[in-house]
């Protein structure tokens, strides 16, 4: 039986934190074994920052250390690092003739990245959808483990798929879809109260997946907070909300039903409640820890397992561009 074909990356900018765990590498380990799997260290993506060409590498093994730490098994599913891969920047440029500059800037990470950074506003950024939608497209997958924040770059994916069929007449890229094993996609709130945990958020917002217990108690520690609630069974603030969220997913339900209760009577105490917050994150990342220091020291096994990758992706993304080309109308003389 064919098995349906997955994709998913993660920009290499930094250190992998719980919410790229529970937001797309736990799914992946899960998949590996039961679709063909794609998953690709985006260090194409992370260009758009700028970093220096020390930092580049030295991400890039963070998280491919990382990857295989959490579970993702080479000899399962192909892991490769995006720029191994030449074909996907050949389909992007394919792509990008025919994305529009109106679609393009109503971009809601775009609309944030402008507001964030104006002084960066580079065409990277501006067109990082079709490069996402070429990571996906050149593998020609229909399931893509991504974050709710990601929903909206996947339908453009498809939208650039379908105008591709439309424009040379012929049913070759498939509709991708998010996929989740959970019932809705996972978004894992920062320690900052204002939304999504992220590397580009400062690091006291993250919890990164090597960071020591004594750092995930103090990152904990200061996590944003209030005097506390004025009413039984009051609505959380946004901050608050946000910690009883991260609780649900790395607590016991036992635990979790504890604190709700103490908040509901106004009785809760947030230092003891940050505590056993602090205490349950540790103990969800110790094993990855542990096999993320053996990893790293193992210079040679990462050089294989790139190597193996790139010639595994390769193989699909050449197959795909060889057809594309032919679709498109290139042929040699």
């Amino acid at each position: 039986m064919i098995k349906e074909t997955v994709v998913s990356g993660i920009r290499s900018t930094g250190k992998l934190h719980i919410g790229n765990y529970y937001g797309a590498v736990k799914n992946f380990v899960q998949m590996q074994h039961e679709y063909n799997c794609y998953f690709f260290i985006a260090d194409l993506h992370s260009l758009t920052t700028h970093p220096t060409p020390a930092d580049l590498h030295g991400n890039v093994k963070h998280v491919l250390v990382e990857y295989l730490a959490c579970g993702i098994d080479p000899e399962e599913t192909t892991i490769y690092i995006q720029s191994d891969v030449p074909e996907i920047a050949e389909l992007y440029l394919y792509l990008n003739m025919n994305a529009y500059m109106g679609e393009l800037e109503r971009s809601t990470s775009f609309k944030d990245k402008v507001r964030g950074n104006p002084d960066n506003v580079n065409a990277g950024l501006l067109t990082y959808p079709v490069l996402m939608a070429a990571d996906i497209l050149i593998h020609r997958a229909t399931k893509v483990p991504v974050g709710k924040d990601q929903e909206q770059h996947l339908e453009m994916a498809r939208t650039f798929g379908n105008r591709f069929n439309r424009l040379y007449n012929q049913d070759y890229f498939p509709e991708p879809y998010a996929f989740s094993y959970s019932k809705n996609l996972v978004k894992v709130p920062g320690l900052d109260g204002k939304g999504k945990m992220g590397k580009s958020e400062g690091e006291g917002n993250a919890v990164y997946l090597s960071d020591s217990p004594e750092i995930i108690r103090k990152k904990v520690s200061r996590a944003v907070t209030d005097s506390g609630p004025t009413a039984e069974f009051q609505e959380k603030p946004e901050a608050i909300q946000n910690l009883f969220d991260l609780m649900k997913i790395v607590s016991s339900e036992d635990t979790l039903a504890h604190f709700e209760d103490q908040y509901n009577k106004m009785a809760i105490r947030y230092g003891d409640f940050k505590k056993q917050l602090a205490e349950d994150m540790i103990i969800t990342t110790t094993p990855m820890r542990e096999r993320i220091n053996e990893i790293a020291a193992d210079t040679s096994y990462l050089r294989q397992v790139a190597k193996h990758g790139a010639l595994k992706a390769r193989e699909s993304a050449q197959k795909t561009i060889r057809e594309v080309r032919e679709l498109i109308g290139f042929k040699s003389f």
